[in-house]
């Protein structure tokens, strides 16, 4: 079939198009005013429900990121309610222990400074006055010299008992002075005491200070959250988003450990379950080991429920206490008992992994391999007792990883909320951004299709230059009123 059958000019192409073109203005400018309304209905049927779409979903992230905002504050003040509880808790304890011998201790510091000021007191007292004779002595030393013996040997006499009592009065000043000082060193210990006393009481009462610091902190915290203040809910949002990520790495180091406990134990429950195919690549031993490994798990997220170290379950928490020590000591005997049992099969994987040696060697042909299996000196030892170790420590190892696991379940609300909410938002700003491409298209089309017929167009706006640009034959062409007659 030829493929010139649309030219109306065969050989002459250019003249075919234009002559088609100048035939189909014929049926495209009457149809324009439909054509423009059939773009723009499907250009806003596929916008508007794009944008009603979009509104929704901003709808929707905003009444998420309000469930949000109440999960997050509720969260925040229950940490802060028990902070504060501990707090007062502390407060009580510092009280009962430290001031509640308050007034012994009074009772010691004024016995001890009524002792220092009697002390003070004694120190204090005045030696005697001079006696009278001085007065004697004086007289005496107005007599006059002279050249008589009996004179002079009265003056010498006078000298020596006056030299005599001199050193008798400055010896008991001694005496009096050093009485003075002994007091005064035997202050010493009452002031370290003292000294002592005073600063335990000031140890009590800067403890006191620092933890009522903190309750005022909290408290203000709890304020701030009451008043559903925007500042604390971006504080414990970056907060649920540290311990989230905290908690994620841990949970990661914990599940390392888990596997190095997997490969621990494996190859000993070969021996103690059916080596049979449950899928492809999964056999009974290595589901009994992921089975340990589980129950273990729990029982430590158990036993840190009993210690009230985790509060998963409210259950377990609000026990009474005498049920829940029950509870606890069942939790660590079911612990301790799996560690065990991982230390008798570490024993039994070292067993199994000479025996296959021996066997290989002795297939092999060799003896000297199966010798040096057989050794059981203490360096061959060390593999043994390490893995004993390790098969005793792990499960009580993965016991504490009930702790970050708390805090990524509290922490991952959050997270995983304000990352939905993200997301919703990030949705609806593509749908708005669809639409409105849709909107624009559509303008786009109507502009092209007036574009391919400017010619007519050009000869309506020439011939009726006030008629209007954009009336078109399907546009209401306003009628003239007849003449009145």
């Amino acid at each position: 079939m030829s493929t010139n059958w649309w030219m109306i000019w065969p050989g002459n192409p250019v003249l075919s198009v234009l002559a088609l073109y100048a035939l189909s203005l014929f049926f495209l400018y009457p149809a324009r005013g439909p054509l423009h309304g059939v773009i723009r209905a499907i250009s806003r049927a596929i916008s508007g429900p794009l944008r009603l779409g979009a509104r929704w979903l901003l709808s929707t992230a905003e009444m998420l990121r309000g469930r949000n905002k109440m999960v997050l504050l509720a969260h925040g003040k229950e940490e802060i309610t028990q902070g504060i509880e501990r707090e007062f808790e502390r407060v009580t304890a510092v009280v009962q222990r430290d001031l509640h011998d308050y007034p012994v201790l009074q009772r010691k510091l004024m016995g001890e400074i009524t002792r220092i000021e009697e002390d003070y007191q004694k120190c204090g007292a005045v030696p005697p006055t001079p006696p009278e004779w001085t007065k004697a002595v004086a007289a005496v030393a107005k007599i006059p010299p002279t050249a008589d013996g009996l004179v002079q040997k009265i003056l010498g006499d006078i000298n020596h008992s006056i030299e005599k009592i001199q050193d008798k009065a400055i010896a008991e000043y001694r005496r009096s002075y050093e009485c003075r000082h002994k007091i005064l060193k035997g202050f010493m210990p009452f002031w370290r005491s003292l000294n002592q006393t005073l600063t335990q009481v000031d140890r009590n009462l800067t403890g006191l200070q620092e933890s009522a610091s903190r309750i005022d902190a909290q408290m203000e915290q709890y304020q701030q959250i009451s008043v559903n203040s925007d500042k604390v809910e971006h504080s414990l949002t970056s907060s649920a988003t540290t311990q989230f990520a905290i908690a994620a790495i841990v949970l990661l180091i914990a599940i390392g450990g888990a596997f190095v406990n997997y490969k621990l134990i494996a190859l000993p429950m070969s021996a103690m379950v059916a080596n049979d195919y449950v899928t492809a690549n999964l056999q009974a031993s290595d589901i009994a080991a992921l089975v340990i490994i589980f129950v273990e798990a729990s029982m430590g997220l158990f036993l840190m429920e009993a210690l009230r170290i985790t509060h998963l379950f409210p259950r377990i928490n609000n026990l009474p206490d005498k049920m829940r020590r029950r509870f606890m000591w069942v939790a660590f005997s079911l612990l301790l008992t799996l560690a065990l049992v991982e230390v008798a099969l570490a024993v039994l994987r070292d067993w199994i992994v000479i025996e296959g040696i021996k066997l290989t060697s002795e297939l092999a042909g060799g003896g000297t391999v199966a010798a040096a299996a057989e050794d059981s000196s203490l360096v061959n030892k060390i593999p043994t007792i390490g893995q004993m170790i390790l098969g005793f420590i792990l499960p009580w190892a993965l016991a504490f990883m009930a702790i970050p696991l708390e805090y990524f379940i509290h922490s991952a609300r959050t997270v995983l909320g304000v990352s939905l909410v993200v997301g919703i938002r990030g949705l609806a700003f593509a749908l708005r951004v669809v639409a409105h491409v849709a909107r624009q298209a559509g303008n786009l089309l109507v502009n092209l299709y007036d574009v391919l017929i400017f010619l007519p167009l050009l000869v309506e706006r020439i011939v009726r230059p006030n008629g209007g640009q954009d009336v078109g034959p399907s546009k209401s062409r306003r009628v003239a009123p007849f003449a009145a007659k």
